[in-house]
């Protein structure tokens, strides 16, 4: 049920915070988290398990290993499992990784550790846009509890919201000077502030209930 109702504010697609590409719902990766036998390092063979750092390095070679394939995005982004995601700490999170597994990091090292750090630096990029944007964090969150929203399914937009969102355009259009532009781009965020947290509400009712 509370997929319903995240999923009804989610499918707003035109009050995206400015700049952040999002109407593709990003690949995840797989979110099981149960226990397994601890990895061999590709290198030396030693165990990489949970004494790798960060999740990254053997522990006894420091070869960069493989992405764990069970990790996911809220997890190597060190954030909670939330729909409330603290950006600062999120985009600290980002620069530490790239400080890490960059390519240009691996240019003198094996072909194994340079294609090891691609997968690496794209998966960084892909979790950190993806719970940048509230939209596409929204979809990851919900996809991660198994409710998949398909594209193409903003006709079932609340009618009186989409006109909301028309009267909006309309001003924007008939606005004749920056004073006017900037009084609508002002109510837009506070109403897309709004919007965020409502979602942000829904998502705690939600996993409070164990939906």
């Amino acid at each position: 049920m509370w997929g319903g109702r995240v999923g009804a504010l989610l499918r707003v697609r035109r009050l995206q915070p400015a700049g952040v590409s999002g109407r593709t719902l990003l690949s995840c990766n797989a979110v099981s988290q149960a226990g397994s036998s601890s990895p061999r390092c590709w290198n030396c063979g030693g165990s990489g398990g949970a004494g790798r750092e960060d999740g990254f390095f053997c522990p006894r070679c420091r070869a960069l290993q493989p992405p764990d394939p069970t990790r996911d995005y809220f997890s190597l982004m060190d954030c909670n499992r939330s729909f409330r995601v603290d950006t600062t700490k999120l985009q600290h999170r980002f620069q530490q990784l790239q400080r890490l597994v960059h390519p240009d990091f691996f240019s003198q090292r094996s072909k194994t550790e340079k294609d090891f750090s691609e997968e690496h630096s794209t998966l960084v990029n892909d979790a950190y846009k993806t719970l940048l944007a509230p939209l596409n964090r929204g979809l990851y969150l919900l996809k991660l509890h198994g409710i998949e929203i398909p594209e193409g399914t903003d006709h079932e937009i609340d009618r009186q919201f989409l006109t909301e969102i028309m009267e909006f355009n309309e001003r924007l259009a008939e606005a004749q000077s920056k004073d006017a532009v900037e009084e609508i781009e002002s109510t837009v965020r506070a109403r897309q502030k709004e919007l965020i947290d409502s979602a942000s509400q829904a998502f705690e009712q939600g996993l409070a209930l164990g939906r």
